[in-house]
C-alpha cells in the first residue's frame, strides 16, 4: 500500500512514518509534503497514492484548500490536534481521525477500517463543511520531543513562544524548552489572539503568564513573566498601544 502524508511539523510526520513501519513492513510511504503550495505542486504532477495522511493546519493555510485546487479522490485519515468535540464530525466523512500523539493502536484500528471500506472514497466537500461547523480555527496543541519520546502540549500550557539563533522554541509554564518546526509569524496566525500577543519581533506571550507589567525607558513596557528571559521581555514600542488593549479586554 501507497501512502503520502502532508504534514508540517517535523516530529508528527517521523512519528507517524515510524509507526507505520511498526504496523506493516509493506507500507511505503511515497512523499511527504509540509505545506498546501507543496502538496497541490506535487499533487498536480499526477502524484498518486492508496491512502492519504492530512494534518488540517500547515504552515501556510488549512489543508482543504488543497482539495479545492485539485482533484484528489483518495481515502483520507486525518491526524491533528483538535478538540474532542471535533472528532465525530470528521470521522463521519473521512476514513478516521487519529488524534496526537498518534497511538499504536489507534493507527492500526485506521488502517483496519481502511481496509474494510475499501474502496470507500472521502468526501471532502463535507468535510471542509464539517471543520467549519465544528472546529475552531485555532491550534491547541504542539508536538515536541523530550529524549526518545514524543509527546503533546497543550497550548494554555505554553508560557511563550521567542526566537533564540535561528530556532523558534516552546517554552512551558514550568521553564522546559523545546524547538519546533514554526516561525513566530506562522504562531501569529495560527495561536489564538485571546491567549497569545507578539510583544516584540523575538517572544510570543500568553496572556496567564504575565505576572507584572512596569513602564520602561523610552515609551516601552518590561514584563515580568513565568520562564520569560529578560532581554526577551520587553513590549516594543510600536506594540505597546496594542498591548495595553489586549491586557484590557
Amino acid at each position: 500500500m501507497n501512502v503520502l502524508i502532508i504534514e508540517d511539523e517535523k516530529l508528527s510526520a517521523e512519528h507517524l512514518v515510524r509507526l507505520l513501519e511498526r504496523v506493516d513492513k509493506s507500507i511505503q510511504v511515497l512523499a511527504q509534503y509540509d505545506s498546501v503550495k507543496k502538496s497541490v505542486q506535487e499533487i498536480k504532477k499526477g502524484v498518486t497514492c492508496d491512502l492519504l495522511f492530512v494534518d488540517i493546519h500547515l504552515g501556510d493555510g488549512i489543508s482543504f484548500e488543497i482539495f479545492k485546487q485539485v482533484k484528489l479522490d483518495v481515502p483520507i485519515i486525518f491526524t491533528t490536534a483538535f478538540d474532542e468535540y471535533a472528532i465525530q464530525a470528521f470521522k463521519l466523512n473521512s476514513i478516521d481521525y487519529l488524534l496526537k500523539p498518534i497511538a499504536l493502536e489507534d493507527l492500526k484500528s485506521a488502517l483496519e477500517k481502511f481496509k474494510r471500506l475499501k474502496p470507500v472514497k472521502s468526501n471532502t466537500e463535507a468535510i471542509f463543511s464539517a471543520y467549519h461547523h465544528y472546529s475552531k480555527p485555532f491550534k491547541n496543541r504542539f508536538m515536541v520531543k523530550m529524549g526518545e519520546t514524543i509527546s503533546s502540549v497543550k497550548a494554555e500550557a505554553v508560557a511563550h513562544f521567542v526566537s533564540e539563533e535561528g530556532l523558534v522554541l516552546l517554552v512551558t509554564e514550568e521553564g522546559r524548552r523545546y524547538p519546533i518546526d514554526f516561525t513566530l509569524d506562522q504562531l501569529e496566525s495560527l495561536l489564538s489572539p485571546e491567549l497569545f500577543f507578539r510583544i516584540n519581533r523575538k517572544t510570543i506571550l500568553n496572556i496567564n503568564a504575565i505576572q507584572k507589567v512596569s513602564t520602561y525607558f523610552n515609551n516601552r513596557l518590561k514584563i515580568q513573566a513565568n520562564a520569560l528571559d529578560e532581554e526577551a521581555a520587553v513590549v516594543s514600542r510600536e506594540r505597546v498601544g496594542e498591548f495595553k488593549s489586549w491586557l484590557d479586554r
